[in-house]
């Protein structure tokens, strides 16, 4: 066989190639201004639509602050010579520096440089938007937490856009990252992003895409060792294709269009408000809304499993998940104080006001989580310890609620001790109205509320003698033929949620749902003088009727999902009230005030609620029905995951199908004689590659040939194959015909199988999915520049 090192004849009239010049560190034709500021101008675009999901437009400067101290210092560090691999570190420096300026409170040294302290302020500012995202329903008010997470996040961004599109020369990759935002509000509203806001980061994609062509040809020609203002060739043998820009826009079309479609079609999270999920997923923990999204919920044709419990009480208790006990703006929001760790949930002390001469009783309910996965625990009211659960949780020191910062209710059992409240009626009316200071905070209303909602309880309560007569009797107004339970009127008619503007609409047209009967009652409260707050959780459920559940189990499921007021009255406490009609269960001291409404949960021994009274319910009356929805969830959640699981494998196998496509492809090039030995030498190369062995530009194919025999041999047949290969690449530089093509695709084929025989099992498996070769040529189309890893000659 002749030598792989056999030196080729050097042709005459040829001259040696020219070394490139050194490549320096930054120089001024390093600054790209222009792909700056269109990186800029994306971001912007791009942040522009979360509009929908907050209020006002302040956080939006402060993202263009943050974004634009990040991308032109990235340009001011190149133009000042920085290495490109320490530019992202710079980045994030002057990101951390403008958050620090920003947010700092003036903790940092100079202001800028960061401090132990200023990272203590940055965790609870992290916290603090966490817990205010968990809150807050759509269109949420920009706290100072919720700020800091967008500042942050859009720091981040125009950082990893930078690294990707600048210093990667990936400007499409770069680009999509920045088409984050866009995805947000599909998940979170039901419209999506804004059809205006995706046209614009369409446009913007697309400019940056262009600009970044536009730059790299110019620094291409100011580098080019001929000078900037050599004569330019134009080549008569183009290759085919969309080319550099033309790929560019067809990768960018994908993407934008993709956005589009995620963004208008995946379906909202109905349980949520910032970020929130369906049944089954997250619930709470990671940003229910307190109020107008518990309505979708309700809404739902089919109700999911939440959890199923037995109960040693006399009474069948609701179960609490957040309490919403300030009004922020209009909105009803919780005070969630940071965990304390010494609240842990083995012993919780007696309710704070509880007087020992309040009638109490001990009840122990053991709970199952069926469905629910949430950072907040189902659990009775005036809990005392709670038993089985498995991670760290604590109680709330104003509310109570019970919640975990590392752990969720996913697969939880546990079994919570709490206190039964029986206060009788001469208790409650005789209670004092010298409030605490703590709970003073809990009649404050905005400085405007709507007049209606005074007016109306004034109205209501011009009888009464006390505050406990004047709860009930807004509860009895709330509850009587009057209104109506309602959950899409609402919508149909615009005043969906629980916010005090919204309560002045509900008084006038009186149909609604829990949220709205409870939100009323609450504010009605604080006109009148009585503290009050919103609870959030479920009803006590349906009783199992199933003799293999056992007749004690109690089935909880997401249309139980309800809210209520609480008011306080001393030397008791918080007391819950139920306004909403048709729905829940009227405590027993006011049972004989208001006989007339129902006084059990729907379903419930000795229920009188009528079917047209409740409904949200019409579809759950029966416990065939509620199985059989139970199972449809099960059903519905195990499709999920077989769905998943096959998009998984297949998304594991598109790399692996489209290198063979590719493959295939210049085979029948070669065999249809449209191409040659370059293209089967190109292959050999590719195949290389994606074995891990480098391809090196500058290389000749035979030295290429040499290196690759010496690490690792391979078989007579196939090292023949690869000596034929390379003597026709070698001929076609000066013979143009195509010669044997079947000699040549054979060739090809056994060059490929020696090469995968000679390499190990995992390397092979490495090819196979993640062919290294195909994302260089993907890259190379993205960056523009077909040279550096091209599909053909």
């Amino acid at each position: 066989m002749t030598s792989l090192a056999t030196k080729p004849v050097a042709l005459r009239g040829v001259t040696p190639a020219q070394p490139r010049p050194r490549a320096r560190r930054g120089g001024r034709g390093a600054a790209r201004w222009p792909l700056a500021l269109t990186q800029l101008l994306l971001v912007l675009v791009c942040c522009a639509a979360l509009g929908p999901l907050l209020r006002g437009t302040a956080w939006w400067w402060v993202c263009a602050v943050v974004a634009s101290a990040v991308l032109l210092g990235s340009s001011v560090f190149r133009r000042l010579g920085l290495p490109r691999a320490v530019v992202p570190l710079a980045n994030t420096a002057v990101l951390l520096g403008a958050l620090t300026l920003l947010f700092g409170g003036g903790s940092g040294l100079f202001w800028l440089i960061p401090t132990p302290q200023t990272v203590g302020t940055f965790s609870g500012l992290i916290a603090a938007g966490g817990e205010s995202v968990a809150q807050q329903s759509t269109p949420a008010a920009v706290t100072v937490g919720i700020l800091f997470l967008l500042a942050g996040g859009t720091g981040l961004i125009a950082i990893l856009m930078d690294l990707l599109a600048v210093t990667l020369r990936l400007p499409a990759v770069g680009a999509a990252v920045a088409l984050v935002p866009l995805l947000i509000p599909g998940f979170i509203i039901e419209d999506g992003a804004d059809l205006a806001a995706l046209v614009a980061a369409a446009a913007a994609f697309l400019l940056l895409l262009r600009v970044d062509v536009y730059v790299g040809r110019v620094h291409e020609a100011r580098h080019s060792p001929a000078g900037p203002h050599a004569p330019r060739a134009f080549r008569s043998d183009r290759p085919r294709g969309p080319g550099p820009m033309g790929g560019s826009i067809v990768v960018a079309s994908l993407t934008i269009v993709g956005a589009l479609i995620l963004s208008t079609v995946a379906p909202a999270f109905t349980v949520g408000g910032l970020v929130a999920s369906r049944s089954g997923g997250l619930l709470f923990g990671s940003g229910v809304s307190p109020m107008i999204n518990l309505g979708q919920d309700l809404r739902r044709p089919k109700a999911g499993p939440a959890f199923h419990y037995t109960s040693t009480g006399t009474e069948q208790p609701y179960f609490t998940l957040l309490t919403l006990d300030e009004v922020i703006g209009l909105n009803w929001t919780a005070r969630i104080d940071a965990a304390d760790v010494q609240n842990t949930v083995d012993r919780i002390p007696r309710p704070f006001g509880l007087d020992a001469n309040v009638e109490t009783a001990p009840a122990s309910t053991s709970v199952v989580i069926d469905g629910v996965t949430s950072q907040w625990l189902p659990a009775p009211a005036r809990a005392t310890s709670i038993d089985g659960l498995s991670g760290r949780w604590y109680w709330d020191s104003r509310t109570r609620a019970i919640t975990s910062r590392s752990s969720n209710t996913l697969g939880q059992e546990y079994t919570v001790s709490a206190l039964e409240l029986k206060p009788t009626a001469v208790q409650l009316r005789s209670s004092s109205t010298n409030f605490p200071a703590s709970v003073q905070g809990n009649l404050q209303l905005p400085v405007e509320p709507p007049p209606i909602i005074e007016e109306t309880a004034r109205r209501v309560t011009a009888d009464t003698t006390s505050n406990y007569d004047a709860a009930v009797a807004v509860q009895k107004y709330l509850r009587s033929s009057v209104f109506a339970y309602d959950t899409d009127a609402p919508v149909e008619d615009g005043y969906d949620g629980g916010g005090v503007d919204v309560i002045g609409q509900f008084l006038e047209a009186k149909r609604g749902y829990c949220v709205h009967f409870a939100a009323t009652m609450a504010a009605m409260a604080r006109t009148l003088g009585i503290p009050s707050r919103v609870s959030l959780g479920y009803l006590p459920g349906v009783k199992s009727q199933d003799l293999e559940q056992g007749l004690g189990r109690y089935n909880v499921d997401s249309h139980d999902l309800h809210a209520w007021p609480e008011l306080y009255f001393v030397g008791i406490g918080w007391v819950k009230f139920e306004p909403t009609p048709g729905r829940g269960i009227v405590p027993n001291y006011e049972q004989a005030e208001d006989a007339g409404t129902p006084s059990t949960a729907p379903g419930a021994p000795g229920s009188t609620n009528a079917p047209g009274l409740s409904p949200d319910r019409l579809a759950d009356d029966s416990a065939l029905e509620r199985g059989a929805s139970a199972q449809t969830a099960d059903a519905g959640n195990r499709l999920g995951i077989v769905g998943f699981s096959a998009l998984g494998l297949l998304l594991l196998l598109v790399p692996s199908a489209a290198r063979r496509m590719l493959r295939r492809w210049r085979v029948r090039r070669i065999r249809s004689k449209n191409a040659g030995a370059s293209l089967a030498w190109l292959e050999v190369q590719h195949t290389s590659l994606d074995l891990g062995v480098p391809v090196r530009v500058t290389e000749t194919p035979r030295a290429f040939a040499v290196r690759l025999e010496r690490l690792g041999p391979l078989d007579p047949a196939s090292a023949a194959a690869l000596e034929r290969v390379l003597l026709a690449v070698e001929r076609s530089r000066f013979d143009r015909s195509s010669g044997q093509a079947e000699t040549l695709v054979d060739d090809l084929a056994l060059v490929v199988r020696g090469l995968h025989v000679g390499a190990s099992v995992g390397i092979r498996l490495r090819a196979l999915f993640a062919p290294r070769s195909l994302f260089t040529v993907l890259g190379a189309v993205l960056r523009g520049d077909r040279r550096a890893a091209p599909i053909a000659p």
